[in-house]
């Protein structure tokens, strides 16, 4: 990742491209002046040079702040934290295109049994774009490739159903449910040739995901956890249609705020639960290599990590983040979407955590992973003033790139994304000073030598 300096010099010489004709009339004014002085063109002629001249450093601290991730104190939450808990993630996901016909399917469950990437192939480079109104087009939506095995909702046998095959336009934030492997779809009636549909509901996709955390709370007041019960999900999101939309508070559907004949359908639903408690589902379902996205998509390649020689010798460290919340808006890169997020960061000083919030360009492929994680790397600045979000290293401990260490002794050693380990080994990397701007940590190379006792001490 290229350090917030360079990102400065590089905006300011830009910037002053733009407005090399503020420098111009800049010039021309003071030689007019010098040679007349009091002359009102001059005079003119300096002030609009000297007005476009201020504008070189304020545009470029504005393009600065918006491309480089550094959170500051500015960013920090008022109060310094939000009421979220520190297992919560909220989605302010898209809601899903009506078709005709699709209000009254009914909503079952599918799962993802391939996956592929169709599409995605958005043409603004590195640059911003932002499209006025509510909607997100095309060429920032992926174009996925889905087999799906759908459980038909009007069959209580779990082992019938039918499979489809399509192409979808996928939100972004929901790239997640297609790892994870579970799918809400709308299901329509069957037609006289045989044939079915599924559109998938992809907000509704996202928390039977578990991508997306879910509450209730119920008449008396009792919050219960309902994040990866599935046929709990399932049936909520039914009476939700069927009550035509409930808004969830966060993460949270509070059933004192509904009317009383739907709270009691949901308060049925926790009654039934309670008798008949129901497994959690797991992470990802099984074959996940066949509906892996991740490869295939933008954003940065996982990494150990550069490590800034000064920065690590005045005390530089690194510390995990979480993602609280997440909300779309209508601005994109072709790497990922520009999204509203609130993280949870823990100071490296063991102070309390507080919360920043921080309009992020967050990786396409960092955000097939979030089922599984919200975790985000920072790199602290040595005085404590300012974080910086290093993608590469978050998508490397997010399992996004496969890590692997190859042993003095010429072994290869797979980490497992999201383990002790790789935390371990980017922490040692940094405190020694060493960097390895890449997925694979080679100790038989000399620069490593030095360290390798205390690496290999720390995957084993």
């Amino acid at each position: 990742m290229r350090s917030y300096a360079r990102v400065l010099v590089g905006q300011l010489l830009l910037a002053t491209v733009c407005c090399a004709a503020g420098l111009f009339f800049l010039l021309v004014g003071l030689s007019a002046w010098s040679d007349a002085p009091g002359w009102s063109g001059s005079a003119l002629l300096l002030a609009s040079g000297l007005v476009i001249t201020v504008v070189i450093p304020v545009a470029a601290t504005i393009a600065t702040r918006q491309m480089f991730p550094r959170i500051t104190r500015r960013d920090r939450v008022k109060g310094g934290r939000t009421p979220y808990q520190d297992d919560t993630f909220v989605m302010w996901a898209p809601a899903p295109t009506s078709r005709p016909g699709t209000a009254q399917a009914r909503l079952a469950r599918a799962d993802v049994l391939e996956a592929s990437l169709s599409r995605y192939s958005p043409d603004g480079e590195s640059t911003f774009t932002t499209h006025y109104g509510d909607y997100t087009p095309d060429e920032f939506t992926p174009l996925i490739k889905l087999r799906l095995r759908v459980h038909d909702p009007e069959d209580t046998d779990p082992a019938t159903g039918f499979e489809v095959t399509g192409e979808s336009r996928v939100p972004s934030l929901c790239l997640s449910a297609i790892t994870a492997g579970r799918l809400v779809v709308r299901v329509g009636p069957a037609a006289p040739e045989g044939g079915r549909t599924a559109i998938p509901d992809w907000p509704g996709s996202a928390l039977l995901a578990g991508t997306r955390t879910c509450r209730v709370t119920g008449l008396d007041g009792r919050t219960t956890v309902v994040t990866g019960r599935v046929d709990r999900q399932l049936r909520q999101l039914r009476v939700s249609q069927e009550a035509g939309g409930i808004a969830m508070n966060g993460d949270t559907i509070d059933l004192r705020r509904l009317d009383p004949h739907t709270a009691s359908r949901f308060a049925a639903l926790a009654d039934r639960d309670r008798t008949h408690p129901e497994e959690r589902a797991p992470v990802s379902e099984p074959a996940e290599e066949a509906r892996r996205l991740a490869d295939r998509l933008p954003g940065e390649q996982g990494a150990f990590g550069a490590v800034g020689r000064r920065w690590s010798r005045r005390g530089g460290v690194l510390v995990r983040a979480r993602f609280l919340e997440m909300r779309a808006r209508t601005t994109f890169q072709d790497n990922g979407p520009v999204l509203d997020t609130i993280l949870r960061i823990q100071p490296p000083d063991g102070s309390p955590p507080f919360d920043a919030a921080r309009r992020l360009t967050v990786p396409m492929n960092y955000l097939t992973a979030l089922h599984r994680t919200k975790e985000v790397v920072l790199g602290v600045s040595p005085d404590g003033a300012s974080y910086d979000v290093d993608w590469a290293r978050t998508n490397l401990l997010a399992g996004v790139t496969e890590a692997k260490v190859i042993t003095p002794d010429g072994s290869e050693l797979l980490l497992a994304g999201g383990s002790d380990t790789i935390w371990a080994l980017m922490n040692l990397l940094v405190s020694h000073g060493l960097s390895n701007p890449g997925p694979v940590l080679d100790l038989r190379r000399r620069r490593m030598r030095a360290a390798a006792g205390i690496l290999m001490d720390a995957c084993a």
